[in-house]
């Protein structure tokens, strides 16, 4: 029991503060896959540039950019298999050898294929990250806490960004890539320490250990109830087939397969990627005299607190008004948007005085896009899922968000190529319309509920609001 050293710091009787810890050094791992996945940003510029010493062309550019996409579909179908025969925490520290070897390739590539092969290893690590991760989160957390700890995974990826966003732009590849290095070592001997999911151990047989993880998480010595769930839950789980076809035969995973895989979907067709890809520009437009990295930092820098805000509001909230509030908010900033680059493009309107519009509007829909829609849709991976087809069903998910977001960057491109840039924007708003009628009709309110109630609630079967009151994992 590698966590056993930790018994001797006092907490309060059923204090969630190992929890928290358990939460943040896993995050590490997240973290070091973020700032991969942005190091294009900062590092493009350098590569394209005449003094760099490795030949990069605009179409290298949009390898590299890519590549983490490609390699994280092998890791997520990887880790599907080996979650739950080696356990999630043991995927999670599989990861960091991986992103160190990828910063340090990075550090000392001498051509482009180096820098391919890097990009490659780190998107394979992400495909182990946001498969066994988000099934970690889910099964450690209470229920009144599980909104507030599922949401660090978004709020993760933006403080990656942000972080090699900053030491990107004041430094040069070899020493952002060594700096970013010492990250990885850090997170596999922090997370070295915490204890595996409780479903995972009742699942192998491990009930002592089930016993004492949950006794660490949930700082009581009484886990019977909680155990006994849990038991039940892996039993009924292990009755079923346990396949990836029973995402689609089985009712009630076939509702949460369409929940999750619309969710995703909608996220990024309300144009998130997009407004990353040109907030440089609409940040210039609206203000000539900023640097990109001043806009850049901005932006991330606003992410982050939003996220962060969401992150406190969902247990309180609840998911389904964030969602709601977040998705309308967002379609009024992009017709605003799309309005302004209208008149500026395809009429002889004098919209100087009205410039200040884009980067309102891009503002706006940072705040209200990142309050709900960018945090939620990735809170759900971890609570709509049962056990026996969670890995596959993540695994799944990972793959489509990286179809999803090839397809709307080509559906930009196109559109802006042929009509203009204001016809993806109100492209964009009209997804948001649909997005709330998918929020309104399908998607379920899951605050304040236990994993088994969810399952319960997918599977048609009322229970009693009281019964809601309990701990969870």
């Amino acid at each position: 029991m590698t966590y056993g050293f930790f018994q001797k710091f006092k907490v309060p009787e059923g204090s969630a503060f190992f929890q928290y810890i358990a939460t943040l050094t896993g995050c590490l791992g997240v973290i070091s896959g973020a700032m991969h996945f942005g190091w294009p940003s900062p590092s493009l510029p350098l590569l394209l540039s005449k003094n760099s010493t490795i030949s990069v062309t605009t179409q290298d550019g949009s390898w590299l950019a890519s590549m983490p996409c490609i390699g994280a579909a092998s890791g997520s179908l990887l880790t599907a298999y080996m979650v739950d025969k080696i356990g999630r925490k043991t995927c999670m520290l599989m990861t960091a050898p991986a992103y160190l070897l990828a910063w340090l390739m990075v550090a000392f590539a001498g051509t482009i294929w180096e820098l391919y092969a890097a990009r490659f290893i780190s998107g394979w690590a992400d495909g182990l990250v946001f498969t066994a991760f988000p099934m970690y989160l889910g099964e450690i957390a209470s229920y009144d806490i599980r909104g507030l700890l599922g949401s660090s995974i978004q709020l993760s990826m933006i403080t990656g960004m942000l972080i090699i966003n900053i030491i990107g732009s004041y430094m040069s590849i070899m020493d952002t890539a060594l700096i970013s290095a010492a990250l990885p070592p850090i997170f596999f001997a922090t997370f070295w320490f915490m204890p595996d999911s409780p479903y995972y151990l009742v699942m192998k047989g491990k009930i002592d250990e089930a016993t004492k993880s949950l006794q660490f998480l949930r700082q009581t010595k009484d886990v019977s109830n909680e155990l006994g769930r849990v038991f039940d839950a892996v039993k009924d789980e292990r009755e079923q087939t346990g396949k990836i076809s029973d995402l689609f035969t089985i009712s009630s995973n076939r509702k949460a397969t369409i929940i999750v895989f619309g969710l995703r979907a909608i996220q990024q067709f309300s144009g998130t990627t997009i407004i990353t890809f040109y907030a440089q520009s609409i940040f210039h437009e609206a203000s000539g005299d900023m640097s990109p990295t001043t806009a850049t930092l901005i932006y991330f820098t606003l992410q982050l607190v939003c996220a962060l805000a969401s992150s406190f509001l969902v247990d309180k909230v609840g998911r389904k008004p964030l969602l709601i509030i977040s998705i309308i908010g967002s379609g009024v900033a992009l017709s605003l948007e799309g309005t302004y680059f209208f008149l500026s493009n395809n009429t002889t309107l004098d919209v100087s005085s009205l410039k200040v519009v884009p980067l309102v509007a891009l503002l706006g829909y940072v705040v209200i896009f990142n309050l709900g829609m960018g945090v939620i849709p990735v809170l759900f991976l971890g609570e709509m899922f049962p056990t026996g087809v969670k890995a596959f069903a993540l695994c799944l998910a990972d793959i489509w968000f990286g179809i999803i977001v090839t397809l709307v960057s080509k559906f930009f491109q196109i559109m802006q190529d042929d009509f203009g840039i204001s016809v993806p924007f109100f492209a964009f708003a009209g997804c948001c319309g649909l997005g709330l009628i998918f929020i309104v009709a399908l998607v379920p309110e899951t605050k304040g509920k236990t994993l088994e109630d969810i399952q319960m609630e997918l599977k048609g079967v009322k229970k009693d609001n009281a019964e809601n009151n309990t701990t969870a994992a």
